[in-house]
């Protein structure tokens, strides 16, 4: 794991996928049917609840403020701050790694628990991981 700062805010706006881990390639879709992809960056964004139940957000940074509320979807903020993350390349085929990681980065003991996971698509098939530590 490496450490990495994030040291701006990032403004994105989201839909909740109707479970996890099934729904969440049709939260995406849904993004993608309403907007075009270019000069977007797609993130994923998750939480459990005290249930054990993970709430999953696909998320995509707006191109001019307000653009989400527009399309009448959730505005998210990536929070700025020192983050551990972890790389997968060509998620689609390590697909397994996401939560193997995950749990991973939630036993850290600097953890910022009240933080969401967070993962950034960097391209088509690189993903970073990426949970919150406290400042």
């Amino acid at each position: 794991m490496k450490e990495y700062l994030l040291k701006d805010d990032i403004k994105v706006f989201c839909v909740t996928a109707k479970s996890f881990p099934d729904g969440v390639q049709q939260a995406f879709i849904t993004l993608e049917k309403m907007l075009s992809k270019e000069g977007r960056t797609f993130y994923g964004i998750s939480h459990g609840t005290p249930s054990g139940e993970i709430i999953y957000k696909a998320a995509v940074t707006e191109k001019y403020e307000g653009e989400g509320k527009e399309y009448d979807f959730e505005s998210y903020i990536i929070p700025m701050g020192k983050y551990i993350t972890e790389t997968i390349r060509d998620f689609m085929n390590n697909m397994n790694r996401f939560g193997e990681i995950f749990k991973e980065m939630l036993a850290h003991p600097q953890l910022d628990k009240s933080s969401a996971c967070v993962e950034w698509y960097k391209t088509d098939s690189e993903v970073m991981c990426m949970v919150k530590l406290i400042s």
